[in-house]
């Protein structure tokens, strides 16, 4: 071993020497190229994990004959994923596009088709979107299951095929009327695309419904073209005008509207800003977030949606930006730019302009479940013409002067066509050029082989390999098949949390000893917490916060992993009633959040610093006739999980405070936590964050 050290040592030395020559090209110099890649898009994390990756691979290499190398290289041939799904190639599909801006009906209109079909499915990016359609078709009488990566909900008596799914869940193996895949540019997502790119292709369905962007429609077209498929395109235009206003809030609360919404990117932030507005207003605020409870957020959005209350504002996450029903009037960005561990981030012109396009919604969900297919007629276009109130202009603006530019900018800027859509190596793929590697090859060099010596077609790219990687060394000890690590690299973690790691691998040991899984039986979840009072925590009510979002990740995991594998974590119904129990300690918490003045202070001074530079940027990139988002992307190393990131940093200039009698304020945002019954408990499972 010793020896193979030395080696690479050799050819570390020689790689650098080569660069200090100039000579730095992917083809003259690979090692010093997938170093540098790794380093900008992931840091010293990504970079070490790929120095890892590189010494391993001189060691194995070695091994490999020129048939080895010709096996693997064919079965790295992704350049056709269309030939993955022979039995849809099979079928006669016709794809209806429908495209066009927010707030345009184009989804509506798809769902009219699905809810008449006899059988269908509706595939979201959000659980909270699949929820929104799951709970109106059940509210109109038709029949439909809820399924996402920790829920199962079938309705009882249930005989067709109707279920609202996030888009990873999209059942591949059972012919259906119609399929509908909602926010389709994200094929292009650089983590998720590929899920979006293996329903498209991949799903069973007579009539598939693609709802998306504009910029889809070359994309969209040329795949059909290759699969062979009927396509039919539908425009829309929008249902409201939209209009950016000339001046931002200058940070003054006081005059926020009704109807307004603020958005944030972290939960706690949101609470914090939350308190805040009721403390100026005198008004109430709901609030809208990813991770909240579908039952909580349908009841905060029912709250702000009716106009005879005092609910008269809104703060949420950017997943408004999914399609999320609520009658918004202003879209106020708190900010436009996201920290992603190393420095703050400009949103994308996508990004902003999906967002601010929720502004002026003329129908929501409550009104959606009043309204059949046999409306106006059966004529959907119609209902619209007849619904459509006269005068509802959509506003945009943001929280403070410095963001306005930047919003102004991208409400002008047309969006660039996509070109490529995301793919990953299927299991099969995967499994068998496993089977080319010794026994105990790191299952993680494996999978970067894989994607190192995969060849592609130019309309696909590979998507971004996130914290698979990190999962994969974390498990390698364990007795587990292939298969089994796959199932895990696959699953909802946390690595940022910390004692997370310990979770993955006592699970994992589970499932390499096929016992132990009972919930009560793992020692690293920390169940203790449930009987601190949120003050008692060593690190005070902010200390117990972060320790509660770990457990509640933990549990997720549980859950997730529990209908994975049913015999062996099979606690299910007492996993779903503890995280309920979680879910209100966390409420507990973030009702105390608000800011703290001075870190706020700081922390708008980095955001107006941040903006000023990356706007240099992105104006030298305009004048050199290149796309300005990219040249924001390659200006910072990203860490692998922005969002988290984001969540962190923002988290700093927030502070938890008791109430002035001490006592904890009103729980406005508690979740009713059904426990599903033993016998029955992986249909009636409820909670899902």
């Amino acid at each position: 071993m010793e020896a193979k050290i030395l080696k690479f040592q050799e050819t570390i030395e020689r790689c650098t020497q080569d660069v200090e020559r100039g000579i730095i090209s992917k083809e003259d110099n690979p090692l010093f190229h997938r170093l540098r890649q790794a380093f900008v898009l992931g840091n010293v994390k990504e970079l070490a994990a790929e120095m890892k990756y590189a010494f391993i691979n001189s060691v194995v290499s070695t091994r490999f004959t020129k048939q080895d190398e010709t096996n693997q290289e064919k079965l790295a041939d992704l350049r056709y994923p269309l030939e993955w799904f022979p039995a849809t190639r099979a079928m006669q599909r016709t794809v209806h596009l429908h495209v066009g801006p927010t707030n345009s009906g184009k989804t509506y209109h798809a769902l009219q088709r699905l809810e008449a079909a006899k059988s269908g499915v509706y595939a979201g990016p959000l659980r909270l979107l699949a929820h929104e359609v799951y709970t109106r078709f059940n509210a109109k009488g038709k029949l439909c299951a809820l399924v996402t990566g920790e829920e199962r909900r079938v309705p009882e008596g249930m005989h067709n095929l109707m279920s609202s799914c996030t888009v990873e869940m999209v059942p591949l193996n059972c012919e259906m009327d119609v399929a509908v895949i909602d926010e389709i540019q994200m094929m292009s997502d650089a983590e998720r695309g590929w899920a979006w790119t293996q329903a498209f292709l991949g799903v069973q369905a007579k009539e598939v419904h693609l709802c998306g962007e504009l910029r889809t429609i070359q994309l969209v077209t040329d795949l059909c073209k290759a699969m062979g498929d009927k396509l039919v395109i539908h425009k829309y235009e929008r249902l409201s005008p939209l209009m950016t206003e000339k001046r931002s809030l200058g940070g003054d609360l006081s005059r926020l509207q009704k109807g307004d919404a603020v958005i944030l990117f972290s939960r706690v932030a949101i609470h914090a800003m939350k308190a805040d507005i009721e403390k100026t207003t005198g008004k109430r605020c709901a609030v809208v977030y990813g991770s909240l409870p579908p039952e909580t957020r349908a009841q905060q959005a029912a709250l702000f949606n009716n106009p005879n209350n005092d609910y008269d504002f809104l703060v949420a996450s950017d997943a408004v930006g999914m399609g999320l029903n609520l009658s918004i009037k202003r879209i106020i960005f708190e900010a436009t730019s996201k920290h992603d561990g190393i420095g703050f981030r400009l949103m994308k012109t996508s990004e902003i302009k999906q967002i601010a396009g929720r502004a002026g919604r003329y129908k929501t969900a409550a009104e959606a479940v009043n309204t059949s297919p046999s409306d106006a007629n059966g004529d959907p276009a119609k209902q619209d013409l007849v619904k459509k109130p006269a005068k509802n202009v959509g506003l945009v603006t943001t929280l403070e002067n410095f963001d306005l530019p930047i919003v102004k900018r991208a409400m002008k800027t047309d969006v660039e066509p996509l070109k490529t859509a995301g793919v990953f190596p299927p299991s099969n793929v995967l499994l068998r050029f496993a089977t080319y590697f010794p026994p105990n090859t790191p299952f993680s060099y494996i999978v970067l082989r894989l994607h190192q010596i995969s060849s592609l077609h130019p309309n696909f790219y590979l998507c971004r390999l996130k914290e698979q990687i990190e999962i994969a060394d974390l498990i390698q000890p364990f007795n587990l098949s292939n298969m089994d690590r796959i199932v895990f690299m696959s699953a909802p973690v946390a690595l940022r949390e910390p004692g997370f790691a310990e979770v993955i691998t006592e699970f994992a040991d589970c499932v390499a000893q096929q016992t132990g899984g009972e919930l009560l039986d793992l020692k690293s979840l920390d169940l203790e917490l449930l009987e601190l009072d949120i003050h008692q925590h060593p690190k005070s009510a902010k200390g117990y916060l972060k320790a509660a979002e770990t457990l509640h990740k933990a549990l997720t995991l549980y859950l997730w992993l529990s209908y994975r594998f049913a015999g062996i974590f099979r606690s299910q119904a007492l996993a779903f009633h503890v995280k309920g129990l979680v879910e209100e300690k966390i409420d507990q918490c973030l009702a105390e959040v608000h800011w703290d003045a001075a870190k706020r202070r700081k922390l708008n001074y980095l955001r107006q610093k941040a903006v000023t530079e990356q706007t240099i940027e992105m104006e030298a990139a305009e004048s050199a006739g290149e796309n300005p988002d990219a040249a924001i992307e390659r200006q910072v190393p990203r860490e692998e999980d922005g969002s988290d990131a984001d969540e962190a940093f923002e988290d700093q200039a927030t502070e938890i405070v008791p109430s002035e009698d001490g006592t904890i304020r009103e729980k406005h945002f508690r979740a009713n936590i059904p426990i599903p019954p033993p016998d029955d408990g992986p249909k009636r499972g409820t909670v899902n964050v």
